[in-house]
């Protein structure tokens, strides 16, 4: 069992940028492959970053690569997302998500642990 909190999110013009962070406790961290979600208005939560145990391996939904990096500190339990060049259709809920099985994961279905989300509206 792991608990996941979101923080970072805000309100912010189109071009600006913002970290999100995800804060584990519970089991140890680097156990769980991470992945972010996002849900935007009246759309399907859909992947957007995913990165494995000890952050060897990274991988991105086409909409934010370039523009969107992921990143673990084990050492104090926490996920990162790094949000550039920020545009209106980022704007969505943002989920950080946990597993154990191998392999990076792009499907919601494939998580066991969900945090509750932080808004992040952008500006346009």
């Amino acid at each position: 069992q792991v608990q996941l909190v979101e923080s970072g999110g805000g309100l912010v013009q189109a071009g600006g940028s913002l970290r999100l962070s995800c804060a584990a406790s519970g089991r140890t961290f680097s156990s769980f492959n991470m992945d972010w979600f996002r849900q935007a208005p009246g759309k399907e939560r859909e992947f957007v970053a995913a990165i494995t145990r000890i952050g060897d391996g990274t991988s991105y939904a086409n909409s934010v690569k370039g523009r969107f990096t992921i990143s673990r500190d084990n050492a104090k339990n926490t996920l990162y997302l790094q949000m550039n060049s920020l545009k209106s259709d980022d704007t969505a809920v943002y989920y950080c998500a946990a597993y154990t099985a191998a392999g990076l994961r792009t499907s919601a279905d494939g998580m066991a642990f969900w945090g509750k989300g932080t808004l992040v509206t952008v500006s346009s």
